[in-house]
């Protein structure tokens, strides 16, 4: 029996910084379109704001794993956290709506930076076989951040004033730079070749197939996250519910998704990853194609919580498999590139459903969306079927 020499204390420091990083950060999640408002915003403008930030960080996920791989993690992860919270305290400064994009341009950038090295950085201190409860645990984490975030910047708004919600997050980002500073561990050695071979093996990697089916699957699922957390208020509210029992909503399946990624994540170091990944598509189709079907409360819940059961399935399986696919010295860049699928893939769903909605309507459209998930799933099961004679399909997990 071979025993684990790992030292769990790193990773827990991962998950603190995580938490902490986006807690900060979602503090101005609920404040953003409020703040907006008093500027003069209406609500084509806020969308801009928010737009402005997904695409971003779309954008900027891979270059950002190219520069953890060649500069080492800790570089990209501090200076991303440092660019959040630059942009938290600009946006105090804002007086035009215009002006708030712009900081939400450097909001988006910093996140690009922070996200991918540390789900690098995930897998750089922990061995291969611990993979799917490491990342069942990480984004259990930050999935809690994500949830407490906002319900504490809804209070902090009440309490002291939007503008200062933006000043304490800021704040606090701050000290968790300097913290990450200090005690994040120490990822693999830096990427000792040049530019252009690093590039070249960039373009390498797009050849693992195994690893391209797993951003299809990021972005397939994504897409239908997306058009589930844009037009669900809109559906519900065109059937009398308030925000209340909207929200209600909402909680069953953010609560079902970090409930379920730590189980999950312990399965997915038990049985095929490849098989939770299908099975999480398949439960995200199940949802959206069921949603538009439905239109009592206790029904629309049931189909949330099977979107959170999707979600948890999907995305612990996804992380652990690429983290395994690629060389450590890699990490960054498919982390980076599974980010920029999260939030194009979102950012297309959402984008994609507002311009066909007056046409199909919400059953057709979520069913449209259900069936993206479906197809997806077929693709992703199809591409992970390649022959291990390949080297570049290899395992190249250390």
């Amino acid at each position: 029996m071979v025993k684990n020499t790992y030292s769990l204390a790193p990773f827990l420091l991962l998950c603190l910084i995580g938490f902490a990083a986006f807690f900060s950060m979602y503090l101005r999640i609920p404040v953003l379109p409020l703040f907006a408002a008093t500027l003069g915003a209406g609500p084509a403008q806020i969308g801009t704001i928010n737009g402005a930030f997904m695409l971003t960080a779309g954008l900027l996920s891979i270059p950002a794993g190219l520069l953890a791989d060649r500069t080492g993690r800790k570089l990209p992860i501090v200076a991303g956290v440092i660019a959040a919270a630059l942009s938290s305290f600009l946006v105090t400064q804002c007086h035009q709506p215009g002006q708030m994009a712009a900081a939400y341009i450097l909001f988006g950038a910093g996140l690009a930076a922070f996200a991918p090295g540390m789900l690098s950085l995930v897998a750089d201190v922990m061995p291969s076989n611990r993979l799917g409860q490491a990342y069942g645990w990480y984004t259990t984490a930050i999935y809690i951040a994500m949830t407490l975030g906002p319900a504490s910047g809804g209070y902090l708004a009440k309490t002291v004033g939007l503008r200062e919600v933006f000043f304490v997050s800021g704040s606090l980002l701050v000290v968790v730079a300097l913290s990450a500073l200090l005690i994040l561990p120490k990822g693999p050695p830096r990427h000792s070749t040049d530019l252009h071979a690093a590039l070249a093996g960039s373009l390498e990697l797009l050849r693992n197939r195994r690893l391209l089916a797993c951003l299809l699957a990021t972005a397939g699922s994504s897409i239908g996250f997306g058009v589930f957390l844009t037009f669900l208020p809109l559906y519900a509210t065109r059937h009398g519910y308030d925000p209340a029992q909207v929200g209600l909503v909402f909680a069953a399946q953010a609560v079902t998704n970090v409930v379920g990624r730590i189980p999950i994540g312990s399965l997915a170091d038990r049985v095929d990853r490849r098989f939770l990944v299908a099975v999480g598509l398949f439960c995200l189709a199940l949802s959206l194609l069921a949603l538009g079907q439905v239109v009592q409360l206790v029904h629309l819940a049931v189909c949330a919580v099977i979107m959170g059961v999707g979600m948890a399935l999907t995305f612990t399986a996804i992380g652990a498999l690429i983290a395994e696919l690629v060389p450590a010295v890699q990490r960054g860049l498919a982390m980076g590139m599974y980010n920029s699928c999260i939030y194009l893939g979102m950012m297309a769903g959402s984008t994609a459903m507002g311009i066909v909605l007056k046409q199909i309507g919400y059953p057709t459209g979520f069913a449209a969306a259900g069936s993206v998930s479906l197809i997806t799933a077929a693709l992703f099961l199809s591409m992970m079927r390649v022959k291990k004679t390949h080297p570049e399909e290899i395992n190249h997990a250390p």
